[in-house]
């Protein structure tokens, strides 16, 4: 099928703030699954999509197949920079929420902070550390749309697992009550279980590392051992290990 008014139509989607693009299976999968509202699926096989969905989401299976409308591939190579493997592009509405939103959520669940990160990829992959250990949301800084196709890929759709959304300005953290803690190479040792309830957890840059303003505002720093001569972690492995090393020390002990 030949639709001319799609490419137009997802080249919109990409600069519109109330809409997602979800590039391949994995995040149109978790997008419906945490209850996203999807307005369109183009495949260029719908036999395959439906074989993927039986297999990786049974749960979903009819639903996707119900979604799904098959355009010719050389259609859906237009409407990506890279086209995905599992043949699918799909277009969604964002939920709506801000910052205060996060911030105000009263679960003793850490949020996280990332401060002006620069790799969409690295944004995407603390986003979907964060929905697997159940934080309460990924705010970000800087020039990055945390939304952006990149960004949903690299976290297999899990945006919709949890509030993400961009903080506008330092001054929103002023009416902030979560305790500030800063995470960084020369912070003091992390201990899991000392890390203070509803903690909003700032990890710095790739880069640069957290600016001297926000690691000056925060209540504690802690830093993540790590062997001699290693001088740092990825920023998405950063998050996974303090928020993962948080979760276990709140999980029961397993029962012998």
């Amino acid at each position: 099928m030949h639709d001319g008014s799609l490419i137009p139509r997802f080249g919109r989607a990409r600069r519109d703030p109330a809409l997602a693009v979800l590039e391949g299976f994995h995040p149109l999968k978790h997008a419906l699954r945490f209850g996203a509202n999807v307005l369109e699926v183009v495949c260029d096989d719908t036999e395959r999509l439906t074989s993927l969905a039986t297999v990786l989401a049974p749960d979903l299976s009819a639903e996707i197949s119900s979604l799904a409308r098959e355009v010719e591939p050389s259609l859906l190579q237009a409407l990506a920079p890279l086209t995905p493997s599992t043949g699918v592009i799909s277009l969604a509405e964002r939920p709506a929420v801000d910052a205060a939103t996060v911030l105000a959520d009263r679960r003793p669940a850490p949020a996280i902070l990332l401060e002006d990160p620069r790799d969409l990829g690295n944004i995407g992959a603390c986003v979907r550390v964060a929905a697997a250990a159940d934080a309460a949301g990924v705010l970000t800084t800087g020039s990055h749309d945390p939304w952006h196709p990149d960004a949903l890929r690299g976290a297999a759709g899990l945006h919709y697992a949890l509030a993400v959304c961009r903080l506008e300005g330092r001054d929103s953290l002023a009416s902030c009550d979560r305790p500030l803690v800063a995470v960084e190479p020369d912070g003091d040792p992390f201990v899991p279980g000392d890390l203070p309830a509803r903690s909003l957890l700032a990890f710095g840059g790739e880069r640069h590392g957290l600016s001297d303003e926000l690691s000056a505002r925060a209540e504690l720093r802690i830093g993540i051992p790590m062997r001699a001569g290693v001088s740092s972690l990825n920023l998405a492995t950063s998050v996974a290990a303090v928020l993962f090393a948080w979760r276990l020390s709140r999980s029961p002990a397993p029962v012998s």
